[in-house]
């Protein structure tokens, strides 16, 4: 969490959440490929093998606000899974707990499909990406 992620109430501001979930995402999976820098590996590579050309983009955000996230000045704990996989889209899901108190503040789900820049459509997952996908599958439990 940054000092500027806070709004006047000193939550962190429901904007900046979707920040937070964007780098937990990149985090977990890697970044799309082709952009930033090279950086540290990460296990499960589902943006950085995708074929020229290919946008991953995000379809769908739901966010629920359980309790305040209060700034602090220390990172929150984020967990994050497959809540879904489907033909041409699968879910990313997130919970973010206050790193002094441990409370669940946000649950959240991030659909996402891979878009073709020459054709202008939406892509299929392939066979080798659902099976990369299906082992990261936790609960479905967006309450």
């Amino acid at each position: 969490m940054r000092w500027g992620d806070m709004d006047a109430y000193g939550h962190i501001n429901n904007v900046e959440v979707l920040r937070i979930l964007e780098e937990a995402r990149v985090h977990a999976f890697g970044p799309p490929a082709g952009t930033g820098m090279p950086g540290v590996e990460v296990d499960l590579p589902v943006f950085t093998d995708l074929p020229e050309g290919t946008q991953a983009l995000v379809v769908e955000h739901r966010v629920k606000y359980l309790t305040p996230l209060n700034y602090r000045n220390i990172p929150a704990r984020i967990e994050v899974w497959i809540s879904a996989v489907k033909g041409a889209s699968f879910t990313v899901a997130y919970a973010v707990f206050d790193p002094v108190t441990g409370a669940r503040c946000v649950i959240a789900e991030t659909v996402l499909a891979f878009f073709d820049e020459g054709s202008g459509s939406l892509m299929r997952l392939a066979a080798t990406k659902k099976a990369l996908l299906e082992p990261l599958r936790g609960p479905a439990n967006f309450r």
